[in-house]
């Protein structure tokens, strides 16, 4: 039995709203209520030409990516199925994330989206989206009269 300890105010205190939260996520998991599937890591850069987002990808088919650019938000999904167990053994242990995903991410109006290129390498994939010109920085000369 889970006794809650109450501050002298008698609100729950800190402790009883964690062992209430850990309780409720046990019976959600048992439940099978939980998806603990795929949020790949991701990082964002700028350049000067534009940005570049890159995802951790690992064990995906780059076949099965599905990059999509509209409205100003970048859409990537893909699906990592589970490994086949070889035909002579069986699965011991799996701690390898599976099933789909879809990461989304709000881009600047300075963003290009019909020049957009995705490429995918050593299990990262990096999508390029390039900059309009005229929001790209410019350098302008002063003239002497």
């Amino acid at each position: 039995m889970l006794t809650l300890w109450k501050t002298d105010a008698g609100l729950p205190s800190i402790f009883a709203e964690m062992n209430r939260l850990t309780l409720d996520a046990n019976r959600e998991r048992e439940a099978g209520w939980v998806n603990h599937g795929i949020r790949p890591a991701a990082d964002i850069v700028e350049l000067a030409s534009g940005y570049e987002v890159s995802l951790d990808l690992p064990g995906i088919d780059p076949k099965a990516i599905q990059i999509q650019v509209e409205d100003q938000t970048l859409t990537v999904q893909a699906e990592r199925r589970p490994a086949e167990p070889p035909k002579d053994g069986a699965l011991l242990r799996s701690e390898r994330a599976t099933g789909s995903f879809l990461r989304s991410f709000a881009l600047p109006s300075s963003v290009d989206g019909g020049r957009v290129e995705a490429r995918y390498e050593a299990g990262v994939l990096t999508v390029t989206l390039p900059k309009r010109e005229e929001a790209k920085p410019r350098t302008i000369q002063v003239k002497v009269a």
